[in-house]
Formats: structure tokens, sequence, C-alpha cells
């Protein structure tokens, strides 16, 4: 379970938070004796002390998310590698990135009633439609 869910040396937050949901994060109940079991996952101290510290029984997932946001309350503090791209895979990564990164701080009570139509987020569009290349 360490190699499928442990942050490889200089991976971004984001990139690992994906990575983590890619490999099953949400499938996998555990109990806070288990979780505090699993060691360093981020390589950061309080991420990694924040996933066991929940004493009821959680998915890996949301223990991960919950730690995240704890360690950086502000999503300006969790970074996703900004900059054009040039590939289409390229793109559908830095997208997916950017989706991660408003899942980590998405908070169902302040939601706009504009935006619930808008899976992919209004302010996520206004904010990188500007990265782009303007030809495929």
């Amino acid at each position: 379970m360490r190699k499928d869910f442990s942050r490889l040396p200089g991976e971004h937050i984001i990139t690992w938070l994906l990575r983590c949901w890619d490999n099953g994060a949400s499938s996998l109940e555990l109990e806070d004796r288990e979780a505090k079991q699993l060691g360093s996952l981020s390589k950061e101290g309080g991420i990694d002390k924040a996933i066991g510290k929940k004493a009821q029984a959680l998915s890996l997932w949301k223990r991960l998310l919950s730690s995240v946001r704890e360690r950086y309350p502000f999503s300006e503090d969790v970074v996703c590698r900004p900059g054009k791209w040039t590939t289409m895979e390229r793109g559908i990564q830095y997208l997916r990135e950017l989706a991660m990164r408003e899942m980590v701080y998405y908070d169902p009570q302040t939601l706009m009633k504009s935006s619930a139509h808008d899976p992919c987020g209004g302010s996520l569009y206004r904010m990188h439609h500007h990265r782009t290349p303007t030809h495929w």
C-alpha cells in the first residue's frame, strides 16, 4: 500500500493526490490505528501526522484531503504546475490537476447556485482558459 500511495521525491502535492485517487484511495477504509501505521506517505510531517489523527473509520482518500486542507488551509498555498502545455496528454493532466485542487478546497456550503450545472467550474475556466494553445 505504501508503494501505491507514497509521494515521490519532488512530486507536487496535487499531482500526488491525483495519483492516489487513480490508485483507488477512495475505496480503502482505514481505522485510525491502520492509518497511523502507514507512516510518511506525503513526506510532510504536518500532513502525515493529520492522516492518522481521525478516530473514526474513514477512507484513505478522505484522510488525505482533510490532511492536505489542514496543512494548507488556503488554496493559493497548493500549487499546480503553471504554464502552457503543448500536447493533448499534458493538457488533460493539467486540467485534472486543476480539478483536483478544486476538489481539495470544495465546500458545498459556499457553492454558488449558478456553478452547480458547470462540472468544470466557471472560475476554473476563467482563471485558466488563457493557457490553452491557440491551435492543435
